[in-house]
């Protein structure tokens, strides 16, 4: 059973959470391996260097969308494919654990989670503008 008292403030700190989380991702890629770094380590990786950018600016107005609460359940799934390629390109050849060397795919798979719950949750409290759901 749902608490509909306290599952709105669930839902806000997740999505704060998760938010914060994108923020500091796309803060590291930008401000400490600048996006000239990032484009060529994607590069390096095999994919076209143009997709940092792209990364980039998902994470930047996905994390902003998140922690306002605008159509936070669309975003947090539009998100899981920037998860999903960090798992398969970078993370997923290093095993689960994200202690081991090149960081496992274990915390990447969890944020996944995370996003889901979001999304199957709702926006929360305080959500600027929340998703509409239909019947």
């Amino acid at each position: 059973m749902t608490d509909n008292r306290t599952a709105p403030w669930a839902a806000l700190i997740l999505r704060l959470a998760l938010g914060i989380l994108f923020l500091a991702h796309f803060s590291l890629k930008f401000f400490v391996f600048t996006p000239a770094g990032t484009a060529k380590f994607f590069a390096s990786l095999g994919l076209p260097g143009g997709l940092a950018w792209l990364t980039m600016a998902v994470e930047l107005v996905g994390a902003i969308a998140l922690i306002l609460g605008i159509y936070s359940r669309i975003v947090a799934v539009v998100l899981i494919p920037i998860l999903l390629g960090a798992i398969f390109t970078v993370h997923g050849p290093a095993g689960f654990f994200f202690t081991n060397p090149n960081g496992g795919w274990e915390f990447p798979a969890f944020w996944i989670v995370g996003l889901i719950a979001l999304a199957l949750t709702g926006d929360g409290k305080y959500a600027l503008k929340p998703t509409a759901v239909r019947g």
